[in-house]
């Protein structure tokens, strides 16, 4: 079921971003090498706390740590473990925050170093998807328009959507309907309404998109056939003079 936010909740909402865009902020910056995935995942709770809020993630069941953190052909769902960041990897950090029972939730995907040209187009995809899809989520535009234009994004500049995973309705509960896919589906024609909100995720792979369970956390998930992955996301309000994106600071 799809749930219609008031002005009351969106504001929470609003509040929830900011801390969550706060916290995200401060995490990339931590975010070198020599540090290690689970210090990251400790400054996020610590940050979190502070600013009044407490994590997303950790409400869903048998998950236990505040962000997920991905390197290299990670997609998703990364456990923040003892792994060492090192110079050249490729980073993407997701969280989220609940606030006076409202979730929000963003991701980053970042580069160790000095990206080579390749590394840095295929950021910029992302990125662009991103902005691109965010500016779709217009009231009467449907969910075909944000899938659409994450899909041409990224497929036009040579890469892969990942298929099994997608974007989100998002509210009290951290996953809701409806699902907001990067391409295009049969069921994608939900029509966008005031008062919606939802989590807008590009997750792709450098490769063929397909994706595995990695490792034995039973978490992680990565590319199948080992290429690199990025994760950009926020989490965008549907208004009446168009998208605003909660997940941003003031």
């Amino acid at each position: 079921m799809i749930t219609i936010k008031n002005e009351e909740e969106l504001k929470i909402m609003k509040k929830s971003g900011e801390i969550a865009a706060s916290v995200m902020y401060k995490v990339l910056g931590a975010t070198i090498p020599e540090v290690s995935k689970a210090a990251l995942d400790k400054l996020a709770l610590k940050e979190i706390k502070r600013l009044g809020g407490s994590p997303s993630f950790t409400t869903v069941p048998g998950y236990h740590w505040v962000t997920c953190i991905t390197v290299g052909e990670e997609v998703v769902h990364g456990v923040p473990n003892d792994y060492i960041l090192k110079q050249g990897d490729l980073v993407s950090v997701d969280l989220g925050v609940r606030l006076l029972g409202f979730h929000t939730d963003m991701a980053r995907t970042i580069y160790l170093g000095n990206p080579d040209s390749e590394i840095k187009k295929f950021m910029i995809a992302g990125e662009t998807a991103l902005r691109l899809a965010i500016a779709q989520a217009q009231p009467g535009n449907r969910i075909f328009h944000i899938s659409t234009v994450i899909q041409k994004t990224v497929e036009g500049a040579g890469y892969s959507i990942v298929r099994e995973l997608t974007g989100h309705g998002i509210g009290k509960k951290l996953h809701e309907d409806p699902a907001v896919p990067g391409f295009v589906t049969k069921d994608s024609d939900i029509e966008l309404k005031v008062g919606m909100t939802l989590a807008i995720e590009v997750i792709y792979t450098m490769g063929e998109g397909s994706v595995v369970m990695a490792g034995s956390d039973g978490w992680t998930i990565a590319s199948k056939d080992g290429s690199l992955a990025g994760l950009f996301e926020d989490t965008v309000a549907i208004t009446k003079t168009g998208p605003v994106v909660l997940t941003k600071k003031d």
